[in-house]
């Protein structure tokens, strides 16, 4: 029987922002839709605005929810006030509204069992929160809404470069006192659990930055190397975890050492973002580690001085489909495999036959050899 394709749910994001623009230039190729079926939730309208104005023939069907989808066709799932207009580049109300209406239907649809995936575009955080929508973030309300309150983590990908940050976009000044032992053992984990589970790197290579501009934990740059950050990485290695640091992160990337680790922490956000946007240029993805839906996005903003110009290049929004694509596979890989262990194999010595035999595993904490 053939398998069915994995269904993508994807947000509108900002409607005055680039959104509307790289998802309609992407599904212009019919080789995508060989790959996965795309349920977008937005406004039929506002796609056929965009697909007009920058003279694209991008075709796409309306659907009442994502169990009605076409395999072969880009699907849109109308979810907002059709009387809202698009207003290029401005940051507006109605449509940060707009888009937290895309996000709250595409969850919902998610606990319904009706997408697989989940594809976010950028939306401006500055409006997207409201009464009716108290979170700061599309990243904060998945946290609540699909993952029971608990933190997820950041991460930034870019081929094999994966980057994550412990404290999230905070105040400077507040970054010391936030750097805790307990939130940096939840990072490095959390972040060591999604590179074997999401990412299938079976033992990955975790380099933590430092805090300070030196990692020696002299007291005139800082003492959060030695009070902290090295302990917890003591802990964590001997718990088998391949961490290693603090390094300096001047050094560590003019030397190129990033290039032989699987995964690199920093400490607090613009320090990681500095790194990943001087190597990445506009081809990085968000990928948000911890939750049970598997959600990216283009790591961009909605990029509201260029929304009208028609030359913002779809590939980050590809690459955030196909990721998502390949941690969904993976997962059920991981899953299968953990259904079905191999079997045990001992010798029975009973007679004399010494022949070798196999016991299946009583329990799950069994190790499986």
């Amino acid at each position: 029987m053939e398998q069915q394709k994995i269904c993508v749910g994807i947000t509108q994001g900002d409607i005055n922002g680039v959104g509307y623009e790289v998802l309609l230039k992407a599904f212009d190729n019919p080789m995508l839709y060989e790959l996965c079926t795309p349920v977008v939730y937005g406004s039929p309208k506002v796609a056929a605005y965009y697909r007009k104005a920058q003279e694209m023939s991008t075709n796409f069907t309306i659907v009442n929810n994502a169990s009605e989808a076409a395999e072969d066709k880009l699907n849109i799932v109308s979810c907002m006030d059709d009387e809202v207009k698009v207003e290029y580049g401005k940051v507006d109300d109605e449509a940060g509204k707009a888009a937290a209406d895309a996000l709250q239907k595409a969850v919902e649809e998610y606990h319904d069992e009706m997408i697989d995936v989940l594809v976010t575009l950028p939306v401006g955080h500055q409006r997207i929160a409201s009464d009716a929508f108290p979170f700061k973030s599309q990243h904060a309300y998945l946290e609540q809404a699909v993952n029971e309150g608990k933190k997820s983590l950041a991460i930034y990908v870019n081929n094999d470069f994966r980057l994550a940050s412990v404290t999230e976009n905070i105040p400077l000044r507040e970054v010391p006192s936030a750097l805790t032992v307990e939130l940096l053992q939840e990072r490095i984990t959390t972040f060591h659990h999604s590179l074997t589970t999401d990412f299938g790197i079976d033992a990955p290579r975790i380099a933590v930055l430092s805090l300070n501009p030196r990692s020696e934990g002299q007291d005139k740059f800082g003492t959060e190397e030695e009070l902290v950050i090295v302990p917890v990485l003591s802990e964590l290695v001997d718990k088998g975890m391949l961490c290693f640091g603090p390094y300096a992160v001047n050094e560590f990337m003019a030397s190129e050492s990033f290039l032989h680790f699987d995964g690199v922490l920093a400490m607090y956000h613009d320090q990681g973002m500095a790194v990943f946007n001087t190597l990445s240029l506009e081809d990085g993805v968000l990928y948000t580690a911890g939750l049970p839906l598997v959600r990216t996005a283009p790591a961009y903003t909605p990029r509201y001085e260029v929304s009208a110009v028609g030359m913002t290049d779809e590939a980050p929004f590809l690459k955030a489909i196909y990721l998502a694509l390949d941690i969904y596979r993976q997962r059920k890989s991981e899953c299968e495999a953990r259904n079905n262990p191999l079997r045990k194999q001992y010798y029975d010595r009973r007679d004399d036959s010494d022949k070798l035999k196999q016991m299946v595993a009583e329990t799950k904490d069994e190790d499986v050899l």
